[in-house]
């Protein structure tokens, strides 16, 4: 059971942060940190240009990153700022909240894939409370200009994404900075443990913690954190709930592409080499069997090319989304090669493998999307990223782990071939997500609490 948020306890946490605001004791980053960041600069640009799909598109993100800085459309907003894909859809249901109480919210990304995931979101249902830009490089300089330009109210930081710099300069300007949804894999402690004398002030310069699990919690306590500025609540990914229009669509497609009687297995959020070692496993199956079908829905942009090469040199019978070619009573495989839609795909699924599980270094995606869909559901070994999770869902066999592809090819058609065992999945599954649901709750009471500080300020 996780504990609830005492009173109290927030109470103290601001008269604490007070004190802090008061003394302004901000901790300077090291100047090896500051120099590096200076040699690595040009690096990152030819980075940026070399996956721009423009000249133009190219500007733009340097100019988000290093500056000058888009205009805000709104001052004085919640901001929050998330990684990627994965942390977005974990920060939506609290996004969303805010939104939809005429809260104006910033969100800022570090990849391509996530600001195009957020402006998806929120850019048409909220267009003048909802802004979406690049998270800045962590310079000291340019954050200082972003803060006094966009000047908000609240840093909520997603799971890991913490910048000694962007944390500093929250310090400095009497923000509350807060990291929600707080994860920390064994490995990562060790690597931030490694830099104890730039990981320990960053975190001793955060204002509260909401860890997913006590493991977590206490990795960042033996990384410096004060414990008592930290809290387990669960993990926010739990209180999702799978958007009706993409459920509604799905079942649109299932008329139109005439998927009633097809055996439709999707691979979710898959790196290299995991679709060439799964399609070569599921060949055979596909080839003696018409009513199977595999979608394919690569987890980076860059790779759909590739992944389309992949399928072609197997002989597999291939139609993409970014063409708009329909699925067809001959489709063996459909290459999923657009943004967003990842919901739907899991929707028309009848069994799924989650990606960044069979690759190296791995670690794994969210494996709670399809959960929810009661989708069956079969991941590689490689899973440090959600650990915890994936515990508890086979401590209730509730999962299946594939050790490798073969294994997982074998466990996927078993799900599809064998109903009750499916069936029992399922059930299990839903077992575990609904004893987890209720850390949603527990995020938007903090946030409330530092709104309503900072509006006494």
């Amino acid at each position: 059971m996780h504990t609830k948020l005492p009173h109290n306890e927030l109470k103290s946490n601001s008269k604490l942060w007070s004190r802090m605001a008061q003394q302004n004791a901000v901790q300077q980053t090291p100047f090896w940190y500051n120099f590096l960041l200076i040699c690595l600069k040009p690096l990152y640009r030819w980075k940026i240009k070399q996956r721009a799909e423009s000249d133009a598109l190219f500007q733009q993100e340097c100019l988000e990153r290093f500056g000058p800085f888009q205009p805000p459309k709104n001052l004085n907003t919640i901001w929050f700022h998330v990684v990627s894909v994965g942390e977005t859809n974990a920060a939506q249901p609290l996004i969303e909240h805010y939104l939809k109480l005429g809260h104006t919210v910033l969100v800022t990304n570090t990849t391509k894939t996530g600001q195009a995931r957020a402006k998806s979101l929120f850019s048409q249902k909220y267009p003048a409370l909802f802004q979406a830009v690049y998270l800045p490089v962590d310079q000291k300089p340019l954050l200082k200009q972003f803060f006094e330009l966009y000047q908000p109210k609240l840093l909520a930081l997603v799971e890991t994404e913490i910048w000694p710099n962007l944390i500093a300069q929250a310090k400095q300007q009497h923000i509350p900075c807060i990291l929600l949804n707080a994860r920390l894999s064994e490995k990562s402690a060790k690597g931030y443990g490694k830099v104890r004398r730039l990981t320990q002030p960053m975190l001793q310069q955060l204002t509260w913690l909401l860890a997913q699990d006590i493991a977590t919690q206490q990795r960042y306590v033996d990384l410096g954190l004060d414990q008592s500025k930290s809290q387990v609540v669960g993990n926010i990914k739990f209180d999702i709930a799978a958007p009706e229009q993409y459920v509604l669509q799905a079942e649109q497609l299932k008329q139109d592409w005439q998927l009633a009687d097809r055996q439709v297995i999707v691979l979710a959020s898959t790196h290299a080499p995991e679709e060439e070692s799964l399609l070569k496993q599921l060949q055979p199956h596909l080839n003696s069997n018409p009513n199977l079908l595999c979608i394919v829905v690569p987890r980076h942009p860059e790779r759909f090319d590739e992944v389309y090469k992949v399928c072609q040199s197997l002989n597999l019978n291939t139609q993409r989304r970014s063409l708009k070619q329909p699925i067809q009573t001959d489709t063996q495989v459909f290459l999923a090669d657009s943004m967003g839609e990842m919901w739907l795909w899991y929707a028309l699924s009848q069994a799924c493998f989650v990606g960044g599980s069979l690759n190296e270094p791995g670690g794994g995606h969210n494996i709670l999307e399809p959960m929810v869909l009661d989708v069956p559901t079969v991941i590689g070994p490689r899973y440090f990223n959600f650990q915890s999770i994936v515990d508890e869902f086979v401590a209730e066999h509730g999962l299946l782990i594939g050790t490798d592809a073969a294994q997982v090819v074998q466990q996927l058609l078993s799900c599809l071939d064998d109903r009750i065992q499916a069936q029992q999945l399922i059930e299990q599954a839903e077992l575990v997500l609904q004893r987890n649901k209720g850390s949603l709750q527990k995020h938007i009471q903090l946030i409330d609490h530092y709104l309503e500080f900072k509006a006494l300020l």
